[in-house]
């Protein structure tokens, strides 16, 4: 049974954690809203300075997206309306695009009557993201182990620790993920493979038993930050001294430039912490905001529709950061 207009709302989330390259995910609570319905004529309303230079036509992310539903469940809807507010910064590794997927995914799904499985989408957010840790993340929340062998993905939910939260670090400049991964050298030693196994295993093992005191060695990687360190200013300074300030971890989010540590809720040093990290980054000239975040549990979420006559940011007002 198709709906008549459908929203779902969509965790921002950090992937890798340090040594889980490709791997690793976990959902934080900063949101984008996707609405979605048919219309006679496709149309977007786009909200909120995120979505400033979003194409408002059929390039569109979320509408392509929604049309490979579409085609996988055998309908054929081509004119939308689709609505969207997000409060996930742009290219700055907190998972915008995987969010952007899996809200076009979730909601053209409940649109036609969710023919397609959970797996199903994301199997499919996989294939359009290349790597199933953020969008794994986003689809089913908290912290997800996952693998893509680029034929099939697979994943573990773990649910997040009630007392674990995030402190992220926004420098203001963008780094696109296609820069971030450029810088990857295509082959490493196998004493780098090795070190980087141990510590993902160590860190997965760390976050499911509660043991803090593991979480500090078990973040360091030697795949990935090494050599992304150059494209962020005061980036290795955090990662070498985060944990003197009160972190129990720290690493580069995703892509970067965002920078997350991981903190004990009941921590005495948060002021501490975030004043290390905006003082650090400003010594190197870059601007950066500060956010506290917890980690997300529910994932990808259908909300009630609105009511006839409600605007969409009224909506939604009281869960969106501005």
């Amino acid at each position: 049974m198709t709906a008549k207009r459908v929203c779902v709302r969509v965790p921002a989330s950090t992937a890798n954690l340090g040594p889980g390259f490709d791997s690793l995910g976990m959902a934080l609570n900063l949101y984008a809203w996707v609405e979605m319905s048919f219309a006679e004529q496709t149309v977007f309303h786009l909200h909120g300075d995120q979505m400033q230079g979003v194409p408002t036509d059929k390039s569109n992310l979320i509408y392509e997206v929604a049309q490979r539903v579409f085609e996988r469940a055998g309908v054929s809807h081509p004119e939308l309306e689709i609505t969207m507010y997000s409060d996930v910064p742009l290219t700055r590794g907190l998972g915008s695009s995987a969010s952007a997927i899996v809200g076009a995914l979730v909601a053209a799904n409940k649109l036609i009557g969710s023919p397609l499985s959970d797996d199903t989408l994301f199997q499919m957010a996989t294939e359009l993201e290349h790597h199933p840790d953020n969008v794994g993340a986003a689809l089913f929340g908290g912290f997800v182990v996952a693998f893509w062998d680029g034929k099939r993905a697979e994943h573990i939910r773990i649910e997040p620790l009630s007392d674990l939260e995030a402190l992220v670090a926004i420098p203001e400049f963008k780094l696109a993920t296609e820069k971030a991964r450029g810088v990857l050298p295509k082959e490493i030693t196998m004493k780098d493979a090795v070190f980087n196994v141990g510590h993902s295993s160590l860190l997965v093992a760390a976050l499911c038993t509660g043991r803090y005191d593991l979480i500090r060695v078990a973040m360091k990687d030697a795949l990935h930050q090494p050599y992304r360190a150059s494209l962020i200013p005061g980036m290795e300074k955090i990662l070498n001294e985060a944990d003197r300030h009160g972190a129990l971890g720290v690493a580069l989010s995703g892509a970067g430039p965002t920078l997350l540590t991981l903190v004990d809720r009941q921590s005495t040093r948060k002021k501490e912490l975030e004043a290390f990290l905006v003082d650090t980054l400003r010594a190197e000239g870059i601007r950066a905001a500060t956010l506290w975040l917890k980690p997300d549990a529910d994932g990808a979420v259908m909300i009630e529709p609105r009511r006839p006559g409600q605007s969409f940011m009224d909506y939604i007002k009281g869960e969106v950061r501005a």
